[in-house]
């Protein structure tokens, strides 16, 4: 399972293409048919965690030429498939910083909030199973 944090222009969309997102942390192996949860970066507006859907396709950018250290980039399409019950965002995670803590909720602060870009990550058993029940 995936998270997405990025600009999501309208949280109640039925479906998003998310263009050339950066990922880190496992996010390069997200494919079509895996469960993404959807976070409206908090840098472009948003609130946090708005929806889950699945993924209906996924695509890699292509690196460009001539430049060596290129971060992956992945272009996903997105079913959304729940709108979150409850807030879970910067402020909501931000008490949680004690990385050696192997809790859901220090793993989403640690992936998304302590290098605030926009990016796909992977996300551990727990973490998703922690999320699910944000819906």
């Amino acid at each position: 399972m995936y998270a997405i944090k990025t600009a999501v222009p309208d949280s109640q969309a039925h479906a998003w293409h998310f263009q050339a997102q950066k990922t880190m942390y496992g996010g390069k192996h997200i494919r079509t048919g895996d469960t993404v949860f959807v976070f409206a970066s908090e840098n472009e507006g948003g609130k946090g965690l708005v929806a889950w859907g699945v993924v209906t396709a996924a695509e890699a950018t292509p690196r460009r030429a001539g430049i060596e250290r290129q971060t992956p980039r992945v272009s996903i399409r997105v079913e959304c498939k729940g709108s979150a019950k409850r807030p879970l965002g910067r402020k909501e995670l931000g008490g949680f910083n004690d990385w050696s803590q192997a809790d859901p909720q220090t793993e989403l602060n640690f992936k998304f909030y302590r290098q605030a870009t926009n990016k796909i990550v992977a996300l551990s058993a727990e973490a998703a199973a922690f999320l699910r029940g944000c819906f």
